[in-house]
C-alpha cells in the first residue's frame, strides 16, 4: 500500500499532518534520512512528537525483542539446521538466517531512534528508555555475535576521567555540519568503462546515469588510453616503488613530463600526485623563497591556491572576481621591485566564468609580477591541440604551429608564466602538474615538500595519462562535440526556465538557492530517474548560492540530454524551486535574472565546433558507438616504441586508416593477441 495513503488518514487528528501538504508529506516518508539511514525523514520528525514519539519507541522495542527471542538456544539450533543453515557465526550464512537478520534490522532502527531522541532537549515527553533498544539476541548464535558488532557507539573509545572529550567533540563539530546542511555526502558510483556515461550505485544491477563527472572527454575509457595502461602493466607491474628521488623517477614519469612541455609550448614541467599538491606545493614554495613576495589572488580561487599562499607565510591581497580595476588598484600599492605573483584561473568551475588572461598579462607586466594561471578545468577541453584557455584564445597561429615545441612570441601562452593542470578531470586520469620555465621547475623540484616526500605516482597512471595527453593532441572532435552537447543542454533549460548561471565555458551551473533543496533536487534525480548530479553546498559556494552542477560529455547520447532536461524541469515543480522568472522578480541573483543582462557568447565559436563548414560532429543517439581516431590512436601507440615496444596488432577498419575522417563512422577496434596478451580493445566508450 502506498505509504502516503495510511498517512493521509490521520490528517486530521494530527497538527502536523493536516498543515502539511501531500506532495510535501510523501517526499518526507519516501526518504531516508541523511544522518539516520534507516529512518524516513517524517519518523524523524515524527519523534519529537509527545504521541507519536513514545510510540514509535514502545513500538521498535516490541519488534526487537519479539526478533531477538524467538526462541531458546535449543529450537533456534533446531530451526537452523532444519533450514540446512550453518549456526557457525564464521560461515557467513547470517543473512540466511530465518530472523537474525531482520532483527538487526529492527535494531538499528530502534538504535537510531534513540539517537534521534537523545538529541531532544532534557525533560522532553518524548525522552527514550533505551532498555528496548539494546535488546539481546536470546538463542541465535547469528544475532548474539552480530549484537556485538551492530553499533559504532559501542566502538567509541571512553573519555579519560577528567579528560577532554574528544568523541564528543567529533559529534559536535559533525552535528553543526548537519544543522547548517553544509555535511558532504558521498554516493557510492562506479563508473562501467563499457557503457560510458553509466554507472552502478552500490548495488550492480542498479545502473544510473552520471551527469557530475570531471572525466570531461570520457578519456578514462578510451581504447588506446586503455590499452596503453595494460602493456605498461604488464611491463612495470602496478607501483612506482619510491619517490621520484628514491627508485621512483621511471621513464614512463619523464615522458610524460616531456609531453606536457610541449603541450604548453614550455621549457619544463614537473608532475604531481595531484593537482592540489602541485598548487599547494609551488605556491607555498614560491612564496616563502621569494623575498617579500605578495600573491594577488582572485577572489574565486580554488582552495589549493588558497592554501598553498597560506602556507607560505607571504602576504595575500584579494582582488574582486575577474576585476581588472580592483586588480590594478591593489598592484599599484607596491613598488615595482616588489616580488609579486598573480593567482588565478581560466575556468572557474562553479560559475563557469573564464578569466580575462591577456588582461592580466599585461597588468602584470606593467606592475612586475608573475602569472600563475590555474587550467585545471581547461586542459584537454579549450585550443586546437587542448592546451586550455591560453592556447584557445591564440586559436589559428596555435594551430598553424601545429606540435612544435617552441613557443610562439607574444602569444597568450607564452606570455603566462607558469600553467598548472590536472590529469585527473579532461585526461582522464590521476596527478596534477605545473609548466613553465626550466629554473622555476628545478627550484620547484629542489624545494618543494608535496614532491620530495611523497611517492611517485605508478607507471601505470603516468602512461594512460600521457596516452591520452597525445590523443587530444591529435584528434579535436571530442572537443568539438562536448561543446555542442553543452550548447544543447544549456538551450534546453533556457527553454524550460530552468536558471542556470550564465557563462562562456562548459560548465553548466543551476541556481537552486537553499542547501535544504539542493541535496533534495539531488536525491530526486537520483531516486526517481537514476541521474547522479551531486549537490553543491557551502563552503564551495557561497550560502544562498547553492546549486546543480551540470557536465555534458561527447558520450552522453540526444536521449539522454532529453531525460535529463524533463527530469530537472519536473525536478524543480515538485520541489517548488525558483526558476529564472523568479530570481528576475527578485531583482536577480548570482547572475541569474539580472535586469538587462548581457550577451554571453561560448568561448568555441561556430567555426571552431565545426558548424560552419559542416565539419562538426554529431551527437550520439542511443545504442551507438563513440568514434575513435585512427589517426590519433597510431601516433600515440608509436610514443611508447621504447618503452613497451612497437604495438603487435592492427585494427579492423573497414576503410584505410588515411581515409579516416574525424566525421566517418565509428570504428571497432580489435587488438590482436601479443606476447603479453593485454585485454582486447574496443572503441565502445
Amino acid at each position: 500500500m502506498d505509504k502516503l495513503s495510511s498517512i493521509t488518514k490521520f490528517k486530521a487528528a494530527c497538527p502536523y499532518l493536516s498543515r502539511t501538504k501531500s506532495q510535501t508529506l510523501r517526499t518526507l516518508c519516501t526518504k531516508a534520512s541523511p544522518r539516520y539511514p534507516s529512518l524516513s525523514k517524517l519518523t524523524v520528525k515524527a519523534t519529537a512528537c509527545p504521541i507519536m514519539g513514545p510510540a514509535l519507541q514502545l513500538r521498535s522495542g516490541q519488534i526487537v525483542a519479539n526478533y531477538a527471542s524467538v526462541a531458546g538456544t535449543a529450537e533456534v539450533q533446531k530451526i537452523h539446521e532444519q533450514k540446512g543453515i550453518s549456526a557457525d557465526v564464521n560461515s557467513g550464512d547470517i543473512q540466511k538466517c530465518p530472523h537474525a537478520s531482520k532483527a538487526i534490522a529492527a535494531a538499528r532502527v530502534a538504535e537510531e531512534l534513540a539517537k534521534v531522541k537523545a538529541k531532544l532537549p532534557k525533560g522532553h515527553p518524548t525522552q527514550p528508555s533505551t532498555s528496548t533498544a539494546t535488546a539481546a539476541a536470546a538463542g541465535c548464535p547469528f544475532h548474539a555475535a552480530a549484537s556485538k558488532t551492530a553499533s559504532p557507539e559501542s566502538a567509541k573509545k571512553a573519555p579519560v576521567p577528567g579528560g577532554f572529550n574528544y568523541e564528543k567533540f567529533y559529534e559536535d563539530e559533525l552535528e553543526a555540519k548537519h544543522k547548517d546542511a553544509s555535511y558532504r555526502y558521498f554516493t557510492n558510483i562506479n563508473r562501467k568503462a563499457e557503457k560510458f556515461p553509466v554507472a552502478h550505485t552500490g548495488n550492480p544491477k542498479n545502473e544510473v546515469e552520471v551527469w557530475c563527472a570531471n572525466d570531461y572527454l570520457g578519456m578514462g575509457n578510451n581504447p588506446v588510453v586503455l590499452e596503453t595502461m595494460h602493456r605498461t602493466l604488464d611491463s612495470y607491474g602496478h607501483g612506482a616503488g619510491g619517490t621520484r628521488n628514491i627508485a621512483g623517477n621511471t621513464g614512463m614519469h619523464l615522458a610524460l613530463e616531456e609531453e606536457l612541455s610541449q603541450l604548453h609550448r614550455k621549457p619544463a614541467a614537473l608532475v604531481f600526485s595531484s593537482c592540489y599538491v602541485a598548487n599547494d606545493a609551488t605556491l607555498t614554495t614560491l612564496g616563502s623563497k621569494l623575498p617579500g613576495c605578495v600573491y594577488f589572488s582572485d577572489s574565486m580561487n580554488h582552495a589549493s591556491m588558497i592554501v598553498g599562499m597560506r602556507h607560505s607565510g607571504a602576504k595575500r591581497v584579494i582582488f574582486k572576481h575577474n576585476d581588472l580595476e580592483d586588480l590594478e588598484t591593489k598592484l599599484a600599492q607596491y613598488p615595482k621591485e616588489t616580488p609579486k605573483i598573480i593567482a588565478f584561473e581560466s575556468v572557474y568551475s562553479m560559475c563557469g566564468s573564464i578569466g580575462p588572461i591577456s588582461e592580466i598579462c599585461d597588468l602584470a607586466e606593467k606592475y612586475g609580477a608573475l602569472t600563475f594561471l590555474d587550467e585545471v578545468h581547461a586542459v584537454g577541453l579549450y585550443g586546437p591541440h587542448g592546451a586550455g584557455v591560453a592556447e584557445h584564445l591564440d586559436w589559428d597561429a596555435q594551430k598553424a604551429a601545429g606540435k612544435n615545441p617552441e613557443p610562439i612570441k607574444g602569444s597568450v601562452m607564452d606570455r603566462v608564466d607558469i600553467i598548472s593542470g590536472t590529469l585527473g578531470k579532461a585526461y582522464g586520469a590521476v596527478g596534477g602538474y605545473i609548466a613553465g620555465s626550466t629554473d622555476m621547475v628545478d627550484m620547484v623540484r629542489s624545494y618543494a615538500s608535496g614532491f620530495i616526500f611523497t611517492t611517485s605516482l605508478p607507471p601505470v597512471n603516468v602512461a594512460g595519462a600521457r596516452a591520452s595527453i597525445s590523443y587530444q593532441r591529435e584528434y579535436n572532435g571530442d572537443r568539438q562535440l562536448k561543446q555542442l552537447n553543452v550548447r544543447d543542454l544549456k538551450n534546453r533549460f533556457e527553454a524550460l526556465d530552468i536558471p542556470v548561471i550564465p557563462g562562456p565555458s562548459h560548465i553548466v551551473p543551476v541556481l537552486v538557492g537553499d542547501a535544504g533543496l539542493t541535496k533534495l533536487a539531488s536525491d530526486n534525480l537520483l531516486s526517481r530517474y537514476n541521474i547522479y548530479v551531486q549537490a553543491i553546498n557551502y563552503p564551495t559556494v557561497a550560502r544562498g548560492e547553492e546549486r546543480l552542477r551540470f557536465t555534458v560529455t561527447p558520450g552522453h547520447t540526444i536521449e539522454q540530454i532529453a531525460r535529463l532536461a524533463t527530469a530537472v524541469d519536473e525536478t524543480f515543480t515538485e520541489l517548488g524551486i525558483k526558476r529564472t522568472k523568479d530570481w528576475a522578480k527578485l531583482g536577480g541573483h548570482a547572475n541569474v535574472g539580472m535586469p538587462n543582462p548581457e550577451e554571453v557568447k561560448p568561448i568555441w565559436t561556430d567555426d571552431q565546433v565545426g558548424l560552419t563548414d559542416g565539419t562538426a560532429p554529431k551527437t550520439l543517439r542511443s545504442g551507438e558507438k563513440r568514434f575513435v581516431d585512427q589517426r590519433a590512436v597510431n601516433i600515440t601507440r608509436s610514443k611508447f616504441n621504447d618503452l613497451l615496444g612497437p604495438f603487435v596488432g592492427a585494427p579492423s577498419a573497414s576503410v584505410p586508416v588515411a581515409d579516416i575522417k574525424p566525421t566517418q563512422t565509428r570504428l571497432d577496434m580489435a587488438v590482436a593477441p601479443t606476447q603479453h596478451s593485454p585485454t582486447p580493445v574496443m572503441a565502445s566508450a
